[in-house]
């Protein structure tokens, strides 16, 4: 079975975001695998195990995501491919991502493609179901199980707190959800091994592709952090008092009512 898995690396989430002109700056933050890609590297490492076959981790960044490819090898996967972005484009959106594993993956014998349910820098949702749609292979997001047995995979998903039970074949692209499974940590072996898996690395022109084919559709216009959050207020005095003075409150403080 040929398995893909798709990687994002983003800034840990217990870094403390800084936005200096309308951008976010993580040139001093801890790089990790987008924690719901964990999921995906974790799964496909467990139905390999069960089906035979092979994981590849993908991601299109820079060429500090060897590290993370790193840590995927490290965890199980077979091999990881780098798509190295860094010298051609200075700005990307979701179009631009799929459309160059749209590229990758066009001369690639695909049965199963995992991704994170979301990125959790942009939370956009939209490269799995994106991709798919190029290769015009079906897609299930927010999945929270999976079973395969031949070419049919049995599945449920994720639905506003209730479960979806689903049906479909081979090849699959599938987006993986918290629940899932549990993804290990890499062992001092894994660790070894990884240094001596396989990491391929490709530029844009290599998936004859120019900066024409992958310009972004999107422009974000402006980045700034919420609000700091007020300290709450009590109310006192007698019960009818408290309930008149919320109501003020709301209707003229917080103006929603």
């Amino acid at each position: 079975m040929n398995i893909f898995v798709l990687m994002k690396s983003t800034f840990d989430t217990e870094e403390k975001v800084l936005i200096e002109n309308n951008s976010i700056v993580d040139d001093d933050a801890e790089i990790i695998i987008n924690p719901y890609d964990d999921y995906a590297i974790e799964e496909a490492i467990k139905q390999r195990d069960q089906h035979g076959g092979e994981v590849t981790v993908v991601t299109v960044g820079n060429e500090d995501a060897e590290k993370q490819l790193r840590t995927a090898l490290a965890m199980g996967a077979d091999q990881a491919v780098l798509i190295n972005t860094e010298d051609d484009l200075e700005d990307g959106d979701q179009f631009t991502t799929t459309r160059i594993l749209q590229a990758f993956f066009e001369d690639k014998e695909v049965d199963l493609i995992l991704a994170g349910n979301v990125a959790i820098d942009e939370a956009s949702g939209q490269v799995g179901p994106r991709l798919a749609d190029k290769l015009n292979i079906p897609c299930v997001t927010t999945i929270t199980k999976l079973d395969i047995s031949g070419q049919i995979v049995h599945i449920e998903r994720d639905v506003e707190g209730d479960v979806e039970v689903i049906e479909a074949s081979l090849p699959l692209l599938v987006t993986c959800q918290q629940g899932l499974n549990e993804p290990r940590y890499p062992s001092l072996p894994g660790i070894m091994k990884a240094k001596k898996k396989p990491l391929e690395e490709f530029e844009i022109d290599d998936l004859d592709l120019d900066e024409d084919d992958v310009e972004q559709k999107t422009k974000t216009i402006e980045v700034f952090l919420p609000p700091e959050r007020q300290a709450g207020r009590i109310l006192e005095g007698e019960l009818d008092d408290q309930v008149k003075e919320l109501v003020s409150l709301l209707k003229n403080d917080a103006k929603v009512l």
